[in-house]
């Protein structure tokens, strides 16, 4: 009775309410344009006109000479898949062209020809270094459309995984270890190989010689060459650095000793020659290091911006293997300068980026410097008098400004770009693998960034 209550009940309510019609099966007079089903403001429609209207890809066109085979797709057409992709989110291959065959913008795109994943990957890694050369590009067009004014510029570095796992590496000391029982493994089934044929032609027949290398022997010989070869990195790595180091050291003392002044402290060990126990390299991807982030240990590297205050626009970028940042402020200054042509008026940067020899940097090219001596929270930081006189200096002037130091622009215009390419964006690792591939890709990214902040002020 009670089913029959809740069933009549339903039907009353059919039957008193009408619905839109569903025309799933019904067929349109004319075919329609994947364009009409993509919005006019899209992102989508505005990396087309762009990368057609505004973008010189002679440098991608060129590269396609001969008139064999089949015609490749478009090249115009390729950019802006990519680079709507990575405004997108999306940066494997096979996930773009899943999107291609899924997504209406993406359909508008490639108009319906859909290219399937490897096509998209081979044009990535023959146009690597064109398709990171069109930051420039973009940049430019940021800069006319009055985005980027250079009136205050700040600069960070946030470490992003490698595609590879840090458990991949092996430190120096444990390549020496493995290196010797690897060998002493495969010396030993040698030998006894050697000094067991005549047993081994009875159990393996006349026609083999019973000394032929079983697999596992075969991969423990791949593995020893492959940690020998990671070793020797490391040795000539150490030795070159020993060597510069030496030279830095005697150049200092002929410096000294051509300015009359006394030698004060101790004399320091020579440099060695041999890495250091703990010196790791990866297999996977040996240019990638052991960064530490807030979240612990990562195999990563550490990406580098420079970021305009006007509208979160970066103007230079930078990567780098080093866990400090402060080897890359005068890289990321002169990034600018070669970008646009000219210098920011002010520039912050957190305590990572100061040394003295940064400030000195820094005033010699009237640039206003705003860069943290201590903590985030206590910018004006560490013991008054410590340090050189730039920052000395530049302590007291975080001091005496207080609350209203330009310093508090820092963290509202650069971590918000990496909060939106990590974040908003899902970029968390890289899919390449060597230094100047990932950073490459790491030019992508900021491009891609770019076109957002375009597009939006378009």
């Amino acid at each position: 009775m009670a089913s029959f209550l809740a069933t009549s009940q339903i039907h009353i309510f059919s039957m008193s309410k009408h619905f839109r019609p569903w025309k799933i099966d019904q067929e349109q007079l004319l075919p329609p344009s994947v364009q009409d089903y993509v919005p006019k403001d899209h992102l989508s429609r505005f990396v087309v006109a762009l990368v057609r209207e505004s973008l010189d890809l002679s440098a991608i066109a060129a590269s396609y000479r001969s008139g064999l085979g089949q015609p490749p797709f478009d090249p115009w057409l390729m950019t802006a898949l990519l680079l709507h992709s990575y405004a997108s989110g999306l940066y494997s291959s096979r996930r773009i062209a899943k999107a291609c065959i899924e997504r209406a913008d993406f359909m508008m795109i490639v108009a319906s020809d859909p290219p399937d994943f490897r096509t998209i990957s081979d044009f990535r890694k023959r146009h690597l270094q064109a398709l990171a050369g069109l930051f420039v590009q973009v940049l430019k067009l940021a800069e006319t459309a009055g985005l980027v004014k250079l009136g205050h510029v700040a600069l960070d570095g946030t470490k992003v995984k490698a595609n590879a796992s840090k458990h991949k590496a092996m430190s120096y000391a444990r390549m020496k270890k493995r290196e010797a029982e690897l060998k002493a493994e495969v010396d030993r089934w040698l030998a006894a190989a050697e000094a067991a044929d005549a047993e081994e032609d009875k159990a393996f027949g006349k026609d083999k010689r019973g000394d032929e290398m079983p697999a596992w022997i075969a991969d423990k010989q791949k593995r020893l060459a492959k940690i020998r070869e990671a070793k020797a990195v490391l040795e000539a790595e150490a030795k070159a650095a020993a060597e510069a180091e030496a030279k830095r050291r005697h150049e200092a003392e002929e410096k000294r000793k051509t300015e009359g002044r006394k030698k004060g402290g101790k004399t320091p060990k020579p440099p060695s020659g041999e890495p250091e126990a703990k010196a790791q390299r990866n297999f996977t991807d040996p240019d990638s290091r052991v960064l530490l982030t807030k979240d612990g240990y990562i195999q990563g590297y550490n990406a580098q911006a420079a970021v305009d205050g006007t509208a979160q626009i970066i103007v230079a970028h930078e990567l780098t293997q080093s866990m400090s940042d402060q080897g890359q402020l005068i890289p990321l200054i002169n990034g600018i300068e070669k970008n646009l042509g000219r210098k920011p008026k002010e520039g912050s940067a957190d305590a990572g980026y100061c040394s003295e020899a940064n400030l000195e940097a820094l005033a010699s090219r009237g640039i206003g410097a705003y860069i943290a001596t201590g903590r985030a929270k206590h910018p004006d930081g560490e013991k008054r008098g410590t340090g050189g006189p730039f920052t000395q200096a530049m302590r007291e002037k975080l001091r005496r400004a207080g609350y209203r130091s330009r310093y508090r622009l820092r963290k509202q215009i650069v971590e918000p770009v990496f909060g939106q390419i990590k974040q908003a964006r899902g970029f968390r690792q890289f899919l390449l693998r060597g230094f100047e591939k990932v950073k490459a890709e790491w030019a992508m990214i900021c491009t891609a960034h770019n076109l957002t902040k375009l597009a939006k002020a378009a």
